[in-house]
């Protein structure tokens, strides 16, 4: 049975729970053992991605973290301070925020700033429009000052597409915002300012090959609007949240499962973005994966499950890479065909 998914209402703060009755034809610990990787366990922490709040001034139909502008859910200080101290204590490689919108968060400046002052590697996921806000216009300079990684979500290079998943008129401001950074030099190969794409079906299909997509999005940006940037990245729609509701509407749930589980890939499995990162709720709950987050899955109970108790026990860092990571069945969303994770594709099927 497909697991929970819970909708906040933004109104009221309260839950609502959908429909739970979609058989799926085999578990995905089972999967895992017909592979030999079940339990699922870390390699490493190499990357601490943070969730700064659900706070954006979009609403995008596959939205996974049902962000929204009316959403007032954000990083508290204390965690801040949490997951920069844990962040700089265990030398993490990478250092991943996002939202929401996470710019939106009054402390993104500071988090920025002192995230890149530990030593890691800092990648901001940005939606493209936020940083035209005027009292955002400044984010890419600072973005571009500390050499930030930017992983920048548009659904598609044209604006039919990209307006129906994202709203009227989101596309030309996308490019705008694009236009902006390359003009700090992001994505022009020269640099070293990382500018990456990432894309997910309109619809319920999974990705085309992301290689061969990666070709055409460069060809198409850079002919029709001048838009130049690294590396394109497919993900696939995880079944949760309001992508959820979009199958549940369609009465397409089964068969997008159905779609997902028969393109299980082993290779894929292997890997996987929970064996390698650490994700942080707004709240402080750690999550193997902000899909797992959204889904309200901590990490297993056995180890530390919040940031706040991580920095306070000193063998909460050992505990948490050898930890067994929960999966469930939105689990073959990142496992069917080539894979899928907040880096793209992760195997060849």
């Amino acid at each position: 049975v497909i697991a929970t998914s819970r909708r906040a209402a933004a109104a009221s703060g309260s839950r609502r729970q959908l429909r739970n009755a979609t058989p799926v034809p085999r578990t995905f610990a089972a999967a895992l053992a017909s592979s030999g990787m079940f339990p699922l366990r870390p390699t490493a922490i190499e990357t601490l991605q943070i969730n700064l709040g659900k706070k954006c001034n979009q609403t995008c139909h596959h939205c996974h973290v049902d962000a929204a502008p009316d959403r007032n859910e954000e990083m508290s200080r204390a965690v801040i301070e949490a997951c920069l101290t844990f962040l700089s204590r265990h030398r993490i490689q990478k250092f991943d925020i996002t939202g929401g919108a996470p710019e939106l968060h009054p402390d993104f400046r500071e988090i920025v700033e002192r995230g890149s002052a530990t030593g890691a590697h800092v990648m901001h996921r940005c939606n493209l429009t936020a940083i035209l806000l005027p009292n955002y216009a400044d984010i890419p300079i600072l973005l571009a000052k500390h050499g930030v990684e930017i992983v920048a979500s548009l659904p598609y290079f044209q604006a039919r597409e990209t307006d129906a998943q994202r709203g009227a008129g989101v596309f030309d401001e996308s490019i705008e915002g694009l236009r902006r950074l390359n003009a700090l030099g992001y994505g022009n190969g020269i640099s070293g300012l990382q500018l990456n794409l990432v894309t997910n079906p309109v619809g319920s299909f999974l990705p085309g090959n992301q290689q061969a997509l990666q070709v055409m999005w460069k060809r198409e940006l850079q002919r029709r609007f001048g838009i130049v940037f690294d590396n394109l990245y497919t993900i696939t729609n995880m079944p949760i949240a309001r992508f959820l509701e979009f199958l549940e509407g369609k009465a397409q749930t089964a068969e997008y499962l159905t779609r997902l589980v028969s393109a299980y890939n082993p290779v894929a499995a292997r890997g996987v973005m929970c064996r390698t990162m650490l994700s942080v709720n707004y709240d402080g709950t750690l999550s193997d994966c902000d899909f797992n987050q959204m889904l309200e899955l901590p990490v297993e109970a056995r180890v530390s499950q919040n940031i706040l108790d991580a920095v306070r026990d000193d063998g909460a860092f050992d505990e948490l890479i050898a930890r067994d990571i929960v999966v469930g069945p939105h689990c073959f969303g990142c496992t069917a065909g080539s894979g899928s994770s907040c880096g793209g594709a992760v195997g060849q099927s």
